[in-house]
């Protein structure tokens, strides 16, 4: 898990980010799914918006991201959640 100080240098690099993947009326699918995790894969650092779901819907949606993904919700406004999850290191 990230630390305080981290969610805030993070949210802090998020602020300039535009949101990369939309979550619309039909909800968290799996192509939605494969999406958020290639972008994450891509950039690490991701905002997403999620459409069409009252305040608890969007909590469900972003703990399963969470939870099938292995990313981290480092900031949420509104329709817009910022995600994180380290690149895998390679050697």
């Amino acid at each position: 898990p990230l630390s305080n100080f981290e969610k805030k240098v993070l949210r802090k690099k998020s602020y300039s980010l535009k949101p990369v993947v939309m979550v619309g009326q039909k909800g968290l699918t799996d192509a939605v799914l494969a999406e958020v995790d290639i972008a994450l894969n891509a950039h690490e650092l991701i905002k997403v918006r999620i459409r069409g779901a009252d305040k608890k819907e969007r909590k469900e949606q972003c703990a399963k991201i969470e939870e099938q993904l292995g990313a981290q919700v480092v900031h949420k406004i509104g329709f817009i959640t910022v995600l994180y999850r380290p690149l895998p290191v390679t050697s």
